[in-house]
């Protein structure tokens, strides 16, 4: 068996500032994180400097958005405040690090009014070159029921930090994804089934987007919009999410000309009708996105990886993505996954009634 492999926050960074958001000379690049990402922190903001760039650091500590959500007055919480929304304008890019905590109990509603009131701030965000990623931390090793060390090892082969050339490796992701698009790309009604789940969805005209790293650190998926009032029938997510900082177990969505019609879940129920009632969009499909990142092999606990694992198909409430075609409107963006792996029971997607994918393995 091969050793571990260190976290190295340098490799890290050096990824992320040259390959995730290119840095320029003379850019404005906003680096967002918390505290227990310090070691990266830290070293993002030496490499964007050493390629004549300007960071702008912004650091946040553990808690902090969730005292954000309990304490702030009403009119604070369901805003933005225009000078905030003046510093993302003048960025030239952005990089978010999540740095995985303990969830805290609250109120549902409220963090869900806090996500909804940073719509106008995503939507400037996102018509920017932007990059997400993670920094391994001792709750995210424990979520994922790994050792800290076996975390690290994870998450440095996840971003193929363990090879000489990783830029090379994502590369091969990207040509891999390619041919996937070019077949789903003709498709028309795309439908997804296993034992809990028989939904139809229509992709006709979208365009599908070849997910290669550079906005998502580690990625491996084929994503799109689907057509806002295509989406028929049902779905059981059987992956487990932490949304809002709190868990959502068993989630079950019935969805009528598009919009979602029922919901339930077997554990964090209410923060998934607190999430649907955020605004109308919330109950409509942003995104399909199909994994394909086989290197991960089991559920962690954290979306970025999760909705990345080879065989698994997620679909995102609310916000659309431009460059897919999809128009959908919404102050969330929530990926929910689910299995289609024989150790979760199978399944398949099927493309104008042709099987493309069969228990996770694309035929």
């Amino acid at each position: 068996m091969s050793s571990l492999i260190a976290y190295d926050p340098v490799k890290h960074a050096e990824l992320l500032v040259d390959y995730c958001l290119y840095a320029q000379s003379g850019e404005r690049l906003q680096l967002a994180g918390s505290t227990l990402a310090l070691p990266l922190m830290q070293e993002l903001h030496r490499a964007v400097l050493r390629r004549g760039a300007r960071p702008v650091l912004n650091l946040e500590y553990p808690g902090q958005l969730d005292e954000f959500a309990d304490l702030a007055a009403d009119d604070v919480l369901d805003s933005v405040h225009d000078g905030d929304l003046a510093n993302i304008t003048h960025m030239d890019g952005t990089l978010r690090v999540k740095a995985p905590e303990n969830p805290v109990e609250g109120d549902p509603k409220r963090r869900a009014r806090l996500v909804a009131s940073g719509a106008r701030l995503a939507a400037v965000r996102s018509g920017k070159k932007w990059s997400l990623t993670l920094y391994p931390t001792e709750f995210a090793a424990q979520q994922a029921n790994m050792s800290l060390p076996e975390f690290e090892d994870f998450v440095m082969r996840a971003m193929f930090l363990d090879r000489p050339d990783p830029v090379a490796a994502w590369g091969e992701i990207r040509e891999m994804q390619a041919g996937l698009i070019e077949r789903l790309e003709r498709a028309d009604q795309v439908r997804i089934r296993n034992a809990g789940t028989d939904l139809t969805l229509s992709v006709r005209g979208r365009t599908w987007a070849n997910s290669d790293g550079k906005r998502n650190m580690p990625s491996g998926e084929v994503f799109t919009g689907p057509l806002e009032d295509s989406a028929e029938g049902y779905v059981t997510f059987s992956v487990p999410t932490i949304y809002g900082g709190q868990w959502v177990r068993g989630a079950r969505l019935e969805f009528r000309a598009g919009r979602v019609v029922d919901a339930r879940a077997d554990e964090g129920e209410d923060v998934l009708l607190a999430a649907l009632d955020t605004d109308e969009g919330a109950r409509r499909l942003g995104e399909l996105g199909i994994g394909s990142n086989f290197g991960i092999q089991s559920p962690t606990g954290n979306i970025l990886f999760d909705e990345k694992m080879g065989g698994t198909v997620h679909l995102a409430l609310g916000r659309s993505y431009p460059e897919t075609g999809g128009t959908n409107e919404s102050g969330i963006h929530w990926d929910l996954i689910t299995d289609l792996r024989p150790g979760a029971g199978g399944g398949t997607i099927s493309l104008d009634g042709e099987v493309w994918q069969r228990d996770g393995q694309f035929v």
